[in-house]
């Protein structure tokens, strides 16, 4: 670059050194060769004297080569099989080598497909994370690891497909099994309560047995002979307890979760698994329309449950995570509300006493069951309390049925006994005594007819299906005894007095039948002591504690009482109203029979009759019959008089129906039911006889001047009535002329009559004038 970029002319004289330092090269050449040269002269000269031993050398050497080469044929021809043999023994040593890497591949893949044909999938799932993990990548540059890669992926999926198939199989199965597993569960739970209540009782009876021996000594036989049957029956069906895993298989749960757990997809599993039992859940909650029908239809329903919380129990026990106490608890709460709901709905239809209480047995031990696996059962308990409402209402429906079947089937008359056993057997169902019938030698009768003794016993009997009901219901005896005197007090208050009052209402039922359920009545009322005792002697409870209701039986039958009291007036008095429809009165007679109506002494003969009948009856009741019939009958007798249909009496017909209310004063004087006072039942015919005295004796001048005076003789007579049969007599007179001789006689007492009637109208107007 100098050269080029220096002054003008460098480059010639760059080259003219250049072309100067070239000849002094060539000079010293020159004189190198020169002194080299006789050398080199000399050294051709000797190469030419060796030329000819060469030749003769490579004549040998080529002789020699060829006999070499003829000589080493076969020794080549051994080294190369040599070389063959140990190219053969390497390549064999490399593949030993490299089939010692792949046989543990190929044993593991061929231990997974067999792990896959005896469907043992979670070790093939294991098999195949060795493979992925530690065999494969060894040899991983062979064709046949990449198809086992491909194909590991495939598999998995396959295993996921199978054991999700094996868990719906699973979910099935115990859909299917499962009112065979509750039903297993609450045989077990009862066994198991009935093993724990009659190690209870036994205690109970030993200490009573020491306590008070003599007393408990029929109880304690009766408890013991349950308690041994228990113990015959516990060692009769003795056996390996079964369980939930002994009924079905839980292994493809297990499968399924350790399966979804090592492929990661243990949540997914979890959601599907909850989902599911969800569903059945909600299938197994749902009722058969006609469950009500049957207590099979129940057994069912709680089998079926029972059944599905035992699997989901197991399953939070044996497994981590897949159900949580959360879950189990939120799943109960749903079902509780349903099966309360369904309970409700489908016991309301049930009218059979039985099958609501083989129902609440069914709930105890359903609730008894599922409080055992730890699920809050006081909800079920507090049902039960509604259901015991309605067991009750059952009951007492049943009960009027008996009721009425035995007082149609009652012949209301006396219990006649023939002897001593006849007598005890009565005495046994009902507790009479009577110590002046016990004086009485056989055969005799007892007061109170066949229906008193089977009514006290059919109360007993609902008492003890009442407590049938209160049993097992964890309730304290206080509570027992306050449950049955309410359900007591309701059978008498509302069931037996709704019997009575209808059949003292049947028209069929006549005097003698009600006289005789007045005394039942009164016996039933004495008797209700007695069931107070027996209540108490059931539950425990002394009748003095505070709390202590007491039975309504007094009031219930005094109402009865009081009923059949009324209808023994009623049906007095339409007795009456018969015989007084049969009354023919000749309203025109001239003169009187000079005897009583035979229709009267008819009537005056069946009171006489009927009050002999009350003989039995409480005092006030029959002189209350009494003077109710007998103010009846003049109350008849005085309308019939004053019939606004009758326009004419005659002074015949007025002395004929003196003749029959003197019978009937007669009859009253002469006590039909002993206890009156003096004159006290004739008063119930002084109006009547007030009126018939002041016309038979004509004495109106009497009557009209002592009008509402105290002492008047005729104070009874009201001037409407006296004036309305003197006008009917009037009429008689004119249409008859009974009075015509008397009128051409003596005209001035026709104007006396005319007067009186005047005088009578006067009264009855300022008597309106002043109302």
């Amino acid at each position: 670059r100098s050269v080029y970029d220096d002054q003008p002319n460098a480059h010639q004289k760059f080259m003219e050194k250049l072309d100067a330092c070239i000849r002094n090269h060539d000079r010293e050449i020159e004189k190198m060769c020169n002194f080299h040269h006789q050398g080199f002269v000399d050294a051709i000269t000797e190469l030419l004297k060796v030329r000819a031993d060469a030749e003769k050398l490579k004549v040998q050497v080529t002789d020699t080569n060829r006999r070499l080469q003829d000589a080493g044929k076969e020794v080549i021809a051994q080294t190369e099989e040599i070389i063959r043999c140990r190219v053969q023994q390497r390549n064999i040593t490399t593949v030993v080598e490299k089939l010692q890497l792949c046989l543990p591949v190929l044993e593991m893949y061929s231990k997974l497909k067999e792990q896959m044909s005896v469907k043992r999938y979670y070790s093939a799932l294991k098999t195949m994370e060795q493979l992925e993990n530690l065999y494969l990548p060894r040899v991983s540059q062979y064709r046949f690891c990449q198809i086992m890669i491909e194909n590991l992926p495939k598999l998995r999926e396959e295993i996921k497909e199978i054991s999700m198939s094996d868990l719906k199989d699973f979910l099935e199965s115990i859909r299917k099994h499962s009112d065979r597993i509750g039903e297993t569960a609450m045989k077990q739970a009862q066994q198991q309560k009935t093993f724990s209540t009659a190690l209870q009782k036994q205690n109970n009876v030993n200490y009573g047995r020491n306590m008070h021996l003599g007393r408990n000594r029929i109880l304690e036989s009766k408890n013991e002979i349950p308690l041994k049957r228990t113990f015959e029956d516990e060692d009769e069906h003795e056996e390996e307890v079964l369980t939930a895993q002994d009924l079905v298989d839980f292994s493809p749960v297990y499968r399924c979760l350790h399966i979804y757990s090592v492929l990661g997809d243990g949540e997914i599993f979890e959601n599907y698994y909850r989902k599911q039992r969800r569903k059945q859940a909600r299938l197994v909650l749902q009722p058969q329309s006609s469950m009500h029908e049957t207590v099979e239809g129940y057994r069912r329903y709680f089998s079926q449950i029972v059944g599905f919380f035992v699997v989901e129990d197991h399953i939070l026990h044996v497994t981590q995570g897949l159900v949580t106490r959360t879950y189990t608890d939120e799943l109960w709460n749903m079902a509780l509300s349903k099966i309360i709901a369904v309970l409700r709905t489908h016991s309301s239809y049930c009218s059979d006493p039985d099958l609501v209480l083989e129902l609440k047995n069914l709930i105890v031990v359903f609730a008894d069951t599922l409080q055992g696996y730890g699920f809050p059962v006081n909800r079920l308990f507090d049902l039960l309390f509604e259901i015991r409402d309605q067991y009750n209402e059952t009951l007492l429906k049943k009960w009027s049925g008996l009721f009425r079947d035995i007082f149609e089937a009652d012949n209301y008359s006396p219990i006649p006994v023939a002897n001593e056993e006849e007598y005890r057997i009565v005495i046994s169902k009902f507790p009479f005594q009577d110590p002046e019938l016990d004086k009485q030698s056989f055969p005799k009768k007892l007061p109170m007819s066949q229906s008193v003794p089977q009514i006290y016993m059919q109360v007993k009997e609902f008492i003890y299906a009442s407590l049938k009901f209160s049993e097992s219901l964890h309730r304290s005896s206080t509570e027992i005894d306050d449950m049955l005197r309410k359900s007591t007090n309701l059978l008498l208050t509302r069931t037996l007095s709704s019997c009575l009052q209808n059949l003292i209402k049947k028209p069929h039922i006549g005097l003698t039948e009600l006289v005789q359920i007045i005394i039942n009545t009164t016996h039933l009322e004495q008797a209700c002591k007695y069931l107070e005792d027996f209540i108490s002697n059931i539950t425990n409870i002394s009748q003095l504690t505070v709390h202590t209701a007491r039975l309504y039986g007094l009031s219930t039958f005094k109402d009865a009482r009081h009923a059949a009291e009324g209808e023994i007036y009623t049906k007095l008095n339409q007795k009456i109203d018969e015989f007084i429809q049969i009354a023919d009165y000749d309203w025109t007679m001239s003169e009187s029979d000079g005897r009583a109506s035979g229709y009267l002494m008819d009537l005056i003969n069946f009171l006489r009759s009927t009050f002999q009948v009350f003989t039995h009856l409480p005092g006030k009741v029959a002189q209350t019959a009494c003077m109710s019939a007998c103010q009846h009958l003049s109350m008849s007798l005085m309308q019939m008089l004053l019939d606004s249909e009758l326009k004419q009496i005659s002074m015949g017909a007025i002395q004929q129906f003196n003749l029959d209310v003197i019978q009937c004063e007669l009859f009253a004087s002469s006590e039909p039911v002993p206890g009156f006072q003096g004159d006290t039942l004739q008063l119930a015919f002084i109006d009547l006889r007030q009126l018939l005295d002041l016309f038979m004796v004509w004495d109106w001048s009497t009557y009209l001047a002592d009008y509402g005076q105290a002492t008047s003789k005729y104070l009874r007579v009201n001037p409407s009535t006296a004036l309305t049969l003197l006008e009917k007599m009037k009429d008689s007179s004119k249409k008859n002329n009974i009075f015509a001789q008397f009128r051409k006689n003596d005209r001035d007492k026709q104007k006396l009559i005319e007067t009186v009637v005047k005088q009578l109208r006067s009264l009855v107007n300022g008597m309106s004038q002043h109302t």
